[in-house]
């Protein structure tokens, strides 16, 4: 079963494993997307078919975090926020090769669906996809290096096909570089944020790799005690777009109707009372929207 390090009424933070795919495919493979949902049926008693939106992807050789809507409602905020860059996602790898301390790379992609291989090509071919990602290197031992990476765009394996197309392919990737077969490739993602779907708190997620090649470096992969996740919330800077995502599900409440001038006073009906936070008044709940296998997000795309 996947770590799950958050969870309540609109969203689900957990960790995929390695060599776990994030969605179903032909293979028939277990995957993260059809486990949670078997978590959460079990846990909430949710019976047929329970809603889970796949906001985002990791490779299948990729281990780390990732974010899962509980609702309809959530699914489109937060993929909103992964459109517009207010979703921050930032990976660990160790690489081979030489890195500069701090690098941009800015290539544009191609991708084989045959072979399901990606390659840098030239800006004009058809189907070419800019992209761009900011790394830095950490720490150099054993003639490896241990780099944080931040994506801003999303392509299918980007940083895999970036990296080696400066010489610099990851440790263990026998498809873009010079791994061996039972090998695992090292890259994680390590640290993940964006803003609650409803209540529009900052949240902030650590998960750390370990073992293989990783404990080159395993006294710099810890979370700082003084980190709590959730982090604390901070003010809020949303995206214009993002915004206006939020206050087209604002609801507007009715006016309240004049008290009548005559007669005894209506005693108010006994209802459920004042819904919680996690209990939003216009929430589809998981169990009332039966889609399954979603992916509302755009980018729908791997490191």
């Amino acid at each position: 079963m996947s770590d799950i390090l958050y969870e309540d009424n609109h969203l689900l933070v957990a960790v995929k494993p390695p060599n776990m795919l994030s969605q179903a495919d032909a293979t028939g493979d277990t995957d993260i997307l059809t486990e949670l949902k078997g978590y959460i049926r079990e846990a909430y008693h949710k019976p047929g078919n329970v809603y889970l939106g796949l906001v985002h992807r990791l490779d299948r050789p990729v281990g780390g975090l990732m974010v899962f809507a509980r609702t309809s409602k959530a699914a489109s905020r937060l993929s909103a926020q992964l459109k517009e860059h207010d979703v921050g996602r930032e990976y660990l790898c160790v690489v081979t090769g030489e890195v500069k301390d701090e690098f941009t790379l800015t290539d544009y992609l191609f991708k084989n669906e045959d072979w399901n291989r990606v390659e840098v090509c030239e800006a004009d071919r058809k189907g070419a996809k800019l992209a761009i990602l900011h790394g830095r290197c950490v720490s150099r031992r054993q003639g490896f290096s241990l780099c944080v990476i931040k994506l801003e765009t999303g392509r299918s394996h980007q940083i895999r096909v970036q990296m080696s197309n400066i010489g610099a392919p990851l440790w263990g990737d026998n498809r873009y570089g010079a791994g061996i077969v039972g090998q695992q490739i090292a890259l994680w993602g390590y640290k993940l944020s964006f803003y609650h779907p409803i209540s529009r708190e900052l949240m902030t997620f650590y998960s750390m790799p370990s073992g293989s090649v990783w404990s080159i470096f395993s006294d710099l992969l810890c979370v700082p005690e003084d980190i709590e996740m959730p982090e604390t919330p901070k003010p809020i800077r949303l995206s214009d777009k993002v915004l206006e995502t939020f206050e087209a599900y604002t609801p507007v409440m009715p006016e309240e109707p004049e008290k009548k001038a005559e007669g005894p006073e209506e005693k108010p009906d006994k209802g459920p009372g004042p819904a919680s936070e996690d209990n939003a008044g216009d929430e589809t709940s998981a169990a009332e929207n039966t889609q399954a296998g979603e992916e509302p997000a755009e980018e729908r795309t791997e490191p």
